[in-house]
């Protein structure tokens, strides 16, 4: 089995995020190793918090917190609300982590000997009313190109164009809001991604046309605009700093590396936290994973569209620079936007559903299949009220939820505790198995893939054949004149619930796990369904004790969606 290394674009320590983030990178990255660890395959789940950057201090700022404490505490808040989704990361790390300094300092080392980084002198904007060099993102002010006027120094939040600060109409200072700027002139170092065009060019053309036409074209697009050098040092207390030893005095004027720069290296970072972690007697090889793996690790990114280009780009050009055999991504999946009612969700304005207040309202089964039903991959995706309600009733509670009710319930009531034996299969069983295991292919095929609308549509699909099934063969009815035929289509349905469980676990992890536990199965290790035994549907022995969970999914009312709209606000922006 192939070993496949995951990693989702890190979350900005900031602030809790919103359900935008959430399905636009670590949601499809869990379904996704879920998946392929029920497969059989070798799957390392890298992620973890982006703690540096200028809004890290602006956030601390206002918390009033040193920037270090208040990384901590967002670091442990964040984490606890991706546990509370099920996110199976093997690790969530921290950009500030020792080890993520270590190895972003020696990249960067490794930059300059090979003649990919310079030292310049540039004009940049300073601050009178706060008496200090003004970062890019601490610079907010009108974008030259969409007339956002609340666009950031390094790249505008409405349009995505990666900025300048000096490109920025009516700019201002984001510590103080004043606009008493002047540029002076200071020395920064800059990677030189002009030498390294070419480099950059030979290798996604020989891995971008495998990408989703979403990343390919964003890539392609820079690199039609031309690579420029860009500065990856700021003017910041809070950072990975300049190795001392090389840039004696840019350490001392105490400059860091812009959060861009060591964001990335961080999944490497991240990945040898996780050796480090090791429990004792347990040692982990955290390089086999990124050095020298080109023929032995299949590396697949996550991110919504405006991290392309930093992933598809910058990224891959500071690996090339370094002359290093790091292994570089095989497949980048990228995401559209999600919406609010036709709005962009947004942390900074509080805009959107948070996944704190999500899981504060409804388990996470049930945020991460209509996200994933949902997802914006081939364009955006609106969420609304009412669309959420619509499929979590119709396909949750109703397709899925109430087959599971009504199959044990009406077993129980008729035939005991135990899955009962009934006839032999006869052709309506035949056929139900061939439709399964053309419905489970297709469903592979799809996460495969990474087609995760289409997964979702198949997944639905082996759902309503069940229940196709059961209404086809009305067990209600045959109880009253054979029971042995009643007993059949229950236990046929039974062998559904189990191969549900099996195979829904990638999307709906809790609900698989209540599915799964509703047998008496000794020794119930299996990962996954194969097309023979789903055309067979043997999968739970007659006699098998079983259990009537408790519903899997309500159903979402009126007055839910009503509190929810007058709460959360439900108007098209």
């Amino acid at each position: 089995m192939a070993r496949h290394l995951i990693t989702s674009a890190l979350p900005y320590i900031n602030g809790i995020k919103h359900l935008g983030n959430m399905v636009g990178s670590m949601l499809p990255a869990d379904v996704y190793s879920r998946y392929l660890r029920r497969r059989g395959h070798e799957v390392l789940f890298i992620c973890g918090t982006d703690e540096h950057g200028t809004p890290a201090e602006l956030a601390a700022q206002e918390a009033g917190l040193p920037v270090a404490d208040f990384c901590a505490r967002a670091h442990h808040a964040q984490k606890a609300v991706y546990d509370g989704f099920g996110l199976s990361f093997d690790h969530f790390g921290r950009s500030s982590s020792p080890q993520n300094r270590e190895i972003t300092q020696e990249i960067a080392r490794e930059l300059q000997r090979n003649g990919f980084i310079e030292e310049r002198s540039i004009r940049q904007v300073y601050s009178n009313a706060d008496g200090r060099f003004l970062p890019d993102r601490y610079i907010v002010g009108t974008c030259p190109h969409c007339g956002y006027d609340k666009a950031r120094g390094d790249q505008c939040e409405n349009c995505t164009r990666v900025l300048d600060p000096t490109d920025l109409l009516e700019p201002r200072s984001a510590i103080s809001g004043s606009s008493d700027l002047e540029v002076r002139e200071t020395r920064h170092l800059f990677l030189l991604q002009s030498k390294l065009t070419e480099e950059v060019e030979r290798w996604i053309a020989a891995h971008g046309d495998d990408w989703p036409v979403l990343a390919s074209s964003i890539a392609r697009k820079w690199l039609t605009e031309g690579l420029q050098d860009r500065s990856i040092t700021r003017d910041l207390e809070w950072g990975v700093p300049v190795p001392a030893d090389v840039w004696p005095e840019l350490a001392a004027e105490g400059k860091v590396f812009y959060v861009w720069f060591d964001a990335p290296i961080e999944y490497i970072g991240a990945t040898k936290e996780w050796a480090d972690a090791a429990p004792a007697g347990q040692p982990r090889d955290w390089k086999s994973w990124w050095y020298e793996a080109d023929d032995t690790v299949r590396y697949t990114e996550f991110m919504a569209k405006d991290n392309v280009p930093f992933h598809t780009v910058m990224f891959p050009a500071t690996l090339l620079g370094s002359r290093r055999p790091w292994k570089k991504v095989d497949y980048v999946k990228a995401f559209n936007w999600l919406t609010y009612y036709g709005g962009k969700f947004s942390t900074s304005q509080k805009r959107g559903i948070f996944t704190d207040v999500a899981l504060e309202l409804l388990p996470a089964d049930y945020w991460r299949y209509f996200l994933m039903a949902h997802a914006p991959e081939s364009d955006d995706s609106s969420f609304t009220w009412d669309l959420f309600a619509s499929v979590v009733n119709k396909d949750l509670a109703d397709t899925l939820g109430n087959f599971v009710n009504r199959v044990l319930s009406f077993s129980r009531k008729r035939f005991g505790d135990d899955v009962p034996a009934g006839a032999g299969a006869g052709a309506a069983e035949e056929r139900l198995g061939e439709q399964v295991a053309g419905l489970l292919a297709e469903y592979e095929t799809q996460l495969e893939s990474l087609n995760f609308r289409k997964a979702a549509q198949a997944l639905r699909a082996l759902w309503s054949a069940g229940n196709a099934y059961l209404d086809e063969k009305a067990p209600w009815l045959q109880v009253k004149t054979d029971p042995e035929a009643a007993a059949l289509t229950l236990r046929t349905a039974m062998n559904l619930i189990q191969l549900y469980a099996v195979v829904s676990e990638p999307f709906i992890p809790t609900a698989a796990a209540a599915m799964r536990g509703a047998f008496a199965l000794n020794g119930d290790t299996r990962g996954w369904i194969t097309a023979d035994q789903a055309r067979a549907l043997d999968l739970v022995p007659a006699g098998t004790p079983f259990t009537v969970p408790p519903v899997l999914f309500a159903k979402i009312t009126d007055e839910d969606l009503a509190a929810w709209t007058a709460r959360f606000g439900g108007t098209e922006s």
